[in-house]
């Protein structure tokens, strides 16, 4: 288990944790954020309108937000991508991927896995690679997620 105690030496040693805050990813004149809140679940401290203070208007805002749980807010502050785990899918599925467990009762179950949309923003929930409670999955395969962004169009 990763420990909120491994935060310093890691952030000493140059590795950015993005606790209620944002930082800007310049590539050719061109500029998005990346903003990240803290874990609803454990410290319930996230605050979405911190980290996307101070971005421009009109340009790109992605959250990465350790539970898909606070899409609806995401989506009224004006994020465009929402990147989440926490779910696991559901690990415990009925055939067809259908999760029989949610741990996320604040989401509907397109939520829990995979990508979905709620208004103008898009989310993407990973299954990710591990397990929580039983270390078991059932038609819920594990996985990694790489995700490619392209310049388009948002409005």
């Amino acid at each position: 288990m990763i420990s909120w105690k491994w935060l310093p030496p890691l952030e000493d040693a140059g590795l950015p944790f993005l606790l209620n805050e944002a930082l800007p990813i310049e590539r050719d004149g061109t500029r998005i954020w990346i903003c990240g809140v803290d874990d609803p679940h454990f410290f319930l401290t996230h605050d979405l309108a911190k980290a996307r203070q101070g971005i421009p208007a009109g340009e790109i805002a992605i959250l990465l937000s350790h539970s898909p749980e606070t899409y609806r807010e995401a989506a009224i502050h004006g994020y465009h991508l929402h990147l989440s785990g926490h779910t696991h899918g559901g690990q415990i599925c009925a055939p067809g991927g259908i999760p029989l467990y949610r741990n996320a009762p604040g989401c509907r179950r397109e939520h829990l896995a995979g990508s979905w949309r709620e208004g103008k923003m898009i989310g993407y929930t990973s299954r990710g690679t591990g397990s929580a409670g039983v270390a078991a999955r059932f038609h819920c395969p594990p996985e990694i997620t790489v995700h490619i962004l392209r310049s388009s169009n948002i409005d």
